[in-house]
């Protein structure tokens, strides 16, 4: 853009140009050229600038269009990314839940048999002495066939809670089958293990549950066996499962220990 004082010595010299006076004069000609040419120069530079100007708004126009295709994605972005938590949290929820019911009982919500197998494989393979005990409850069948599923049921319950309180934090206690549980004692010896499930005999003998307008409780049995070095845990199992049979021949309401 011209300065104003440029701009009114273009007119004086147009103004001069014009003047008949002047149309002789030597330096006419050559001052009208150099007018003219530096017309034509200042009407190119105001096309650049024009040009120029439009770019600049067209770069402005596509900068800001840019930013908001940026800001909507990045928008959509953290949609997905927040949608994609919860999907990933969701599924993990899942899993665990899916875990728990591969490898917990649905009623008692003690380990079953498939995460009883695990953790005896492992101390297996880790070379730790353990022991194991069977518990029955006696005369189970009687209690639903007199009783109903639903008290027998509820004696499941509550027997697991009063086992689950009676035990040892590293101990596990898993059912084994429909009236059966099986606790595994680690770093328990034998003579040790008998103690602790005598406590619990006794504890569990205390258990009441209420059905019509009496109060019902049971008796368990069980057998123990210590894992001997080199032993498969199915052995161990096995020895134990003697030891139960010969405490329900001898009467039931007692412990035996596995002597072979």
């Amino acid at each position: 853009m011209k300065a104003r004082g440029e701009e009114g010595l273009l007119e004086r010299v147009a103004a001069l140009l014009d003047e008949p006076r002047h149309a002789e004069h030597p330096l006419r000609e050559a001052l009208e050229e150099l007018y003219l040419k530096y017309r034509d120069q200042q009407e190119q530079l105001d096309r650049l600038m024009n040009i120029s100007d439009r770019y600049q708004a067209l770069a402005r126009e596509a900068q800001q269009v840019t930013q908001q295709r940026y800001e909507r994605a990045l928008k959509r972005q953290k949609k997905l990314s927040r949608i994609s938590d919860r999907y990933q949290a969701l599924m993990r929820e899942r899993n665990q839940t899916l875990h728990q019911e591969a490898h917990h009982d649905a009623l008692t919500e003690l380990p079953n048999r498939r995460l009883i197998d695990e953790r005896l494989a492992q101390l297996d393979q880790s070379g730790r002495r353990y022991t194991l005990a069977l518990l029955d409850i006696d005369h189970f069948k009687q209690v639903n066939d007199e009783h109903g599923h639903d008290v027998g049921d509820e004696l499941l319950v509550a027997i697991t809670r009063t086992m689950r309180q009676g035990l040892r934090d590293y101990d596990l206690c898993g059912r084994w089958g429909g009236e059966e549980f099986l606790l595994l004692l680690g770093d328990t010896a034998l003579d040790e293990a008998s103690r602790i499930v005598e406590r619990l005999r006794a504890r569990l003998a205390q258990v009441r549950v209420p059905s019509g307008d009496r109060w019902l409780s049971v008796t368990l049995s069980a057998g123990l066996s210590q894992h001997r070095d080199g032993e498969a845990y199915l052995t161990t199992l096995q020895r134990a499962d003697q030891a139960l049979l010969e405490a329900k021949r001898e009467g039931r309401d007692r412990s035996q220990l596995a002597t072979r």
